[in-house]
């Protein structure tokens, strides 16, 4: 078997092309619609627990840690690096002695003219009244244990070294999956705080029209407003409960969509206990971004690691021109059943080499080079791409800290305005309409407000991905230094 059949091609850049897409490219800015794992196995996780009435308190920490429990991308990454573990025990075996023992008892039927044994001669060197059957029944009894071992085959070697690169490759795939899951499920987090905190806005509104269309039917009533203020006031009033009957909607839906990623039963009711993090970040220099990505990405050494693989493996397939020198033998006992037994054994040793396989040895060699081809093109891409992407992360948290800073200045002024209006109103100095109309202007700046933190929360997510940094570094970035996640699991493979 050849070093090019004995892996199966396991690419990391295809695996995780589509979360990859997602979550390295920047910040993610809307919660995806009906997520399925069907699709993308980050949304997807293993549950194992029944639901209670209670509502479950969920923290932040609880939700990454019960993702990196029972997400199913992790849980397929893991079963990924096991078949990877086995196909390096099994190339392993290429290189080592391999002893077998084998018994077996029994009777066996002889014929002697079918050895060359003339009855007649016999019969005339037997003494009389002896004879000899032609056929024999024979009891026997035979052991042996047996030796193979290629002991100089640099193929084999080169083929195991390539398996054990591939190896450290699948764990930093491994590692690079949990980085994925944290961010999947942080963003699933704080999508589900987000559309908590358009609820409120919404429910707080609708308190307030609801005010407003008790005080218009009562002028109304009295005669001192006219019809259309009594209507415009219901309608805001309806299309106020509208909002909140879509926003309740949506943050059940973002709930199930956070449920599903961490291994907690749709119909289980979830009750978050962290608010929305807000915290002043400072960034480091591109330069040193950069750096440090290059040392930490996860994705980065998997694909350095499978690079070093096709390169060994290619290796591997040149060395079949090679002779390979073996060795082997047994040694055991064979005899009579309940008789003499005579012990037997064989050594030998032997070279093996090609005398003429050309196509086969070749098409080995250009297939594996082809590999070496595509990996190496894959991590000067990688190498590019992490620069593009740190560059878009520090331009999209500029950006969303700026929009933050607006959004609240335009939340402040827009109830001030609300309040003014909704004054007036009250005094019988204006009707509904400037009510209204400073109602919307304040339902937008909060939509926009709710919108700039998730952008800015999630575009530090996506940073702390970028750098390689955010399984254990993710609280820090959303809260500020000093709250550091703890270390719940060793850091990633060093070999």
């Amino acid at each position: 078997m050849t070093p090019t059949t004995k892996f199966r091609a396991w690419s990391i850049g295809l695996q995780l092309l589509p979360i990859l897409a997602l979550a390295l490219g920047g910040c993610v800015v809307a919660a995806q619609v009906n997520p399925t794992s069907a699709t993308n196995p980050y949304n997807g996780s293993v549950t194992n627990t029944k639901a209670s009435t209670d509502p479950m308190p969920l923290s932040l920490d609880d939700a990454i840690r019960r993702g990196l429990e029972f997400n199913l991308a992790l849980i397929n990454a893991q079963q990924n690096l096991r078949s990877v573990q086995g196909e390096q025990l099994q190339s392993l075996q290429g290189v080592l002695p391999t002893v077998t023992g084998e018994g077996e008892t029994g009777f066996r039927q002889i014929s002697l003219v079918a050895l060359g044994f003339n009855p007649s001669i016999a019969a005339a060197l037997l003494p009389p009244g002896v004879t000899i059957s032609p056929i024999q029944e024979v009891a026997f009894t035979d052991a042996q244990a047996n030796l193979r071992w290629r002991i100089f085959d640099l193929s084999a070697i080169q083929t195991y070294r390539a398996a054990k690169e591939q190896t450290i490759s699948a764990e930093y795939h491994v590692s690079s999956v949990r980085g994925l899951v944290v961010l999947s499920v942080g963003t699933a987090y704080l999508q589900v705080l987000a559309q908590a905190a358009t609820l409120d806005n919404a429910v707080g509104l609708l308190a307030t029209d609801r005010e407003l269309l008790r005080r218009a039917h009562e002028q109304h009533l009295a005669g001192t407003a006219a019809n259309l203020d009594e209507l415009r006031a219901r309608v805001a009033y309806q299309q106020q409960e509208q909002t909140v009957v879509a926003a309740g909607n949506a943050l059940e839906k973002a709930k199930i969509a956070l449920a599903r990623q961490i291994g907690i039963p749709p119909e289980q009711k979830l009750k978050l206990t962290d608010p929305v993090p807000y915290a002043e970040l400072t960034l480091l220099t591109l330069d040193e971004a950069r750096q440090r990505a290059y040392r930490d990405r996860q994705d980065y050494q998997t694909l350095q690691h499978a690079t070093r693989a096709a390169v060994l493996r290619r290796s591997a397939a040149k060395a079949e021109r090679l002779p390979t020198l073996n060795g082997g033998g047994n040694y055991g006992v064979t005899g009579v059943t309940t008789g003499l037994y005579h012990g037997t054994f064989i050594a030998l040793a032997s070279i093996d080499f090609p005398i003429f396989r050309e196509a086969g040895l070749r098409g080995d060699v250009d297939v594996a080079d082809a590999q070496v081809k595509n990996q190496e093109a894959q991590l000067g891409d990688l190498r590019s791409k992490i620069d593009a992407q740190l560059r878009d992360s520090f331009l999209d948290i500029r950006a969303a800290d700026q929009l933050v800073a607006v959004s609240r200045s335009n939340v402040g002024l827009a109830t001030e305005t609300l309040d003014d209006a909704t004054m007036r109103f009250k005094a019988g100095v204006d009707d509904t309409l400037p009510v209204v109309q400073a109602e919307a202007q304040l339902v937008d700046a909060q939509a926009r407000l709710v919108q700039s933190l998730f952008q800015l929360n999630t575009a530090k997510l996506g940073l702390a991905r970028n750098l390689g940094i955010l399984e254990y570094e993710y609280s820090a970035y959303l809260n500020g230094p000093g709250t550091n996640a703890p270390a719940k699991v060793p850091p990633p493979p060093v070999h």
